[in-house]
């Protein structure tokens, strides 16, 4: 036997074998085995689908969470400001505050001041003018228990008056 020429019927049973495969293969497995393929394709078209819907649904998630976040930060920064305005407004009325408050003390001061510096003018005027009647007696007793002296500060009185 000669292993380089084929033998007829060994080619013959080869034939029939195959063809007897290849009828029970497209009878009983040919089908099965397309449906698992095109249902393998269609689950990864699926997927692939699912893929890019679950991608398209992250751009806009992350493009909706960037303008969330711009908004966020927007309103952030305008609470800051009115917060700061506030501040700004509440330090400038406390100022005012405390400046018509001090004006108010100066001027009740000044007018305690004022009436304490008439009351003393009055006193060391009632003072001054008592010491000086008790002068004025004291000198006009000296003066007039002497007649002479009296005499004299009559002339000097009716010489410095003068008749108009």
């Amino acid at each position: 036997m000669d292993l380089v020429t084929p033998d007829v019927g060994l080619l013959f049973w080869t034939f029939i074998s195959f063809a007897i495969l290849f009828f029970l293969l497209k009878k009983f497995a040919w089908k099965p085995i397309v449906g698992t393929v095109n249902d393998r394709e269609k689950s990864i078209k699926e997927a692939l689908a699912s893929a890019e819907a679950a991608k398209l649904e992250m751009q806009n998630l992350t493009a909706d969470n960037e303008r969330i976040l711009k908004e966020a930060r927007a309103e952030r920064e305008m609470m800051m400001k009115e917060a700061r305005e506030i501040k700004t407004k509440m330090i400038a009325d406390a100022k005012e505050e405390a400046k018509e408050s001090a004006d108010k003390m100066i001027a009740q001061a000044q007018s305690a001041i004022e009436s304490e510096k008439k009351a003393a003018v009055a006193e060391l005027k009632s003072q001054v003018a008592s010491l000086s009647i008790e002068i004025a007696e004291k000198v006009m007793k000296s003066e007039l228990s002497d007649s002479d002296k009296q005499l004299k500060l009559v002339e000097d009185m009716l010489g410095k008056a003068t008749l108009n």
